[in-house]
């Protein structure tokens, strides 16, 4: 028996993609299709109305077969099904993993402590949708009587990114008549430029903290009470209807003066970055209605079923997530990109950085040893068209080499027919350009555009609340892939403690005679002095 703890480094798999990576430069993409009519069907997958392909990749027949056969060696098989079974497989913090509770339904449940879980969970989502609903409906008054016109969210990281992608994602959807807002960082400028363009008889505050004691967050809540007071006289305003708390500590909230009713709570186990699906996403169901939040939660339900049962070679996101490790970890590339050619996907690159970087961004395996292979993506990305005027000069014809994952929609409901076929046309030129490259005319070196660089091409149907659930549990469970590929703990952020204990240093009362390096000393005095 074995029982040398794991490592990917370790199986034939790795050896093998170890040896292909030393030949990889002769993979020409384009003669792949050439040799292989079927490639383009052969190397894609569908998942509901999402449509995924990966033919436009360094990657011959053998390769693949050496990255399925890495993710059979490798712990990934366990490591999903304690996932859902909800084992504690975030170890440093002894928690669960569980936010596909948060979309799960009765019969997905194999045991009783499953479907205790779901059904607190559907207890909870009831509070939003009785909250939602009534703010909605514009039985929600302000204190002197007033319908809410004005939601403020004031959270940061998970309970600012997701809830702020998926609003901008489904304005489709929005109400007509209210108006979502979210402030997150501590700069002053953010949140004070905001206050003076609402009316305070008319705003809602949701103050978004799982344990509420973030800084950042308690920070601008303290700016906004005082706004209230200021401006309407409304004294201990956060015990108003002007409030209501996000958190998975209701009595810290009770304590900070937001009334019990007032207060809708989700699980202990729910992680920052995974939160949207939860009672973090009060401002999304208020903003494209309950009902439609219902069917974000059924599109990303959708990704985990299939991500629970599709064989591995047609499994989407444990196809990304191979994609990705052969890229980092056998052709050194050195970062992603991710390029939606849809406007109200901004925010996505934005929201992945903090769901890859945060959770994959470790040197520490789950055996407590430091790592010696890469781990983490260096993900950015910005929307197409505006993308191919900025950073597209050196992804066609810069020396370093970036995956790309282009995403759309193939119907935009808000665009017209000529805006959207040039949209697409523009993304699947840019793929093709790529991959082909051009040779450059002779005495014209600056034209020649080498090609051969890979890319994948993800189709929504339309940007639905099914399809964006869906597509956020798709990276959602990519990651988790190359963690436990990686042998890491995807579920921490402990990186995050140290820059925190040390700001509290700095802005406590013996910060001239704190222990800083002499540059931070120096700066601190600089800026005592300029102020």
């Amino acid at each position: 028996m074995n029982d040398k703890p794991y490592s990917p480094t370790s199986t034939p798999a790795w050896s093998n993609l170890q040896d292909a990576a030393s030949s990889a430069a002769d993979i020409n993409i384009a003669e792949l299709f050439t040799t292989n009519p079927q490639r383009a069907e052969q190397y894609s997958t569908t998942v509901g109305e999402l449509y995924l392909d990966f033919s436009k990749n360094l990657l011959s027949d053998s390769i693949w077969t050496d990255l399925l056969a890495l993710a059979e060696q490798s712990q990934l098989r366990s490591h999903r099904a304690a996932m859902f079974a909800g084992d504690n497989i975030n170890s440093t913090e002894n928690r669960a993993v569980l936010h596909a509770a948060l979309r799960a339904e009765p019969q997905d449940a194999s045991g009783n402590a499953e479907q205790a879980r779901i059904a607190k969970v559907k207890t909870q989502l009831q509070a939003v949708k009785n909250t939602s609903d009534k703010i909605r409906r514009g039985d929600w008054l302000g204190s002197t009587g007033k319908v809410i016109t004005d939601l403020v969210n004031i959270g940061i990281g998970g309970s600012d990114l997701g809830p702020k992608l998926a609003c901008a994602a489904l304005e489709e959807f929005a109400h007509p008549e209210i108006n979502v807002h979210f402030i997150s960082n501590v700069d002053g400028a953010e949140i004070l430029t905001l206050l003076k363009k609402l009316d305070p008889e008319t705003t809602l505050v949701a103050l978004a903290s799982k344990t509420f004691t973030t800084q950042e967050t308690l920070l601008n809540a303290q700016t906004a009470i005082d706004w209230f007071e200021k401006t309407i006289g409304l004294k201990n305003a956060q015990s108003s209807s002007h409030f209501v708390g996000l958190t998975a500590n209701p009595a810290n909230a009770i304590a900070y003066g937001i009334p019990e009713n007032q207060i809708l709570e989700f699980a202990e186990w729910v992680g920052g970055r995974y939160s949207l699906w939860s009672s973090i996403g009060l401002s999304i169901a208020i903003s494209i209605g309950f009902e439609q939040f219902e069917k974000m939660l059924a599109g990303a339900r959708e990704m985990d079923l299939h991500f629970q049962n599709a064989p591995l070679d047609s499994n989407m996101p444990v196809i990304m997530a191979l994609l990705g490790i052969w890229y980092s970890n056998f052709l050194k590339a050195e970062s992603t990109a991710v390029i939606p050619y849809c406007e109200r996907l901004l925010l996505l690159p934005s929201y992945l950085q903090q769901l890859d970087m945060e959770s994959n961004g470790k040197a520490t395996t789950l055996n407590g040893e430091p790592v010696d292979y890469d781990t983490g993506a260096i993900l950015w990305g910005q929307t197409g068209t505006n993308g191919q005027h900025a950073f597209f000069q050196l992804l066609h014809q810069g020396t370093r080499t970036v995956p790309i994952d282009f995403i759309a929609a193939a119907k935009d409901d808000l665009s017209n027919d000529n805006h959207h076929r040039v949209l697409l046309g523009n993304m699947l030129a840019q793929s093709s350009a790529l991959m082909t490259g051009q040779t450059a005319p002779e005495g014209q070196q600056y034209r020649y555009y080498p090609g051969n660089k890979p890319s994948n091409t993800l189709i929504l149907n339309r940007l639905s609340p099914k399809n964006f659930g869906a597509l956020i549990a798709l990276y959602e469970h990519k990651v988790f892939v190359q963690g436990s590929i990686w042998n890491i703990n995807s579920f921490d952020q402990w990186g995050v403690e140290l820059g925190k204990k040390m700001a509290n240093e700095l802005l406590g009362d013996n910060a001239e005679t704190a222990e800083f390096d002499p540059s931070t000393k120096a700066l601190f005095s600089h800026i005592a002095k300029s102020n």
